[in-house]
C-alpha cells in the first residue's frame, strides 16, 4: 500500500532513482495505491546527466509493493520493495527497460502497450 509521503524505488532506466508519492490518481479521497495504480510523485534522487532532475514532479505507475497481492487462484505475492515506473502524460514509459519482477496483473491494464508482450510470467530474482 502506497500513501502520500511514501518513498519508492524506480524500476526503469529513465534516470530517476528514488521517488516520493505526492498524490494518488483516481479518486479525490483515495488513501492507498496498489499495483497498477498511477501516482503523482516528486523525484528525490536522480542520476546526473539525465533528462529527469531532482525535485521534478512526474507521474508513475506502481509495479511492486511490500504489501501482499492476492490473486483469484489463492496465490499471494509479496515483494521486497516498493517500486514504480516513470510515465509521461500519455501513459507511455519514459525509460526503455524495466528492472526486476513485474506482476502479471499489469498486463490486463492498457498502460504499457510496448512492454505487455514481455510480461508473460513473474521473474524471480534470487540474490
Amino acid at each position: 500500500m502506497i500513501q502520500p509521503q511514501t518513498h519508492l524505488n524506480v524500476a526503469d532506466n529513465s534516470g530517476a532513482r528514488e521517488l516520493m508519492c505526492i498524490r494518488i490518481i483516481g479518486a479525490s479521497n483515495r488513501r492507498y495505491a496498489h499495483i497498477g495504480d498511477i501516482i503523482v510523485a516528486v523525484i528525490k534522487e536522480a542520476l546526473p546527466n539525465t533528462p529527469l532532475e531532482r525535485s521534478e514532479v512526474i507521474r508513475a505507475v506502481i509495479v511492486r509493493t511490500c504489501k501482499e497481492l492476492k490473486r483469484d487462484n489463492g496465490m499471494i505475492i509479496r515483494y521486497d520493495d516498493n517500486a514504480a515506473v516513470v510515465i509521461d502524460q500519455e501513459g507511455n514509459p519514459k525509460g526503455t527497460r524495466v528492472f526486476g519482477a513485474i506482476a502479471r496483473e499489469l498486463r490486463q491494464l492498457s498502460l504499457f502497450p510496448a512492454i505487455q508482450p514481455s510480461i508473460t510470467r513473474i521473474h524471480c530474482i534470487i540474490r
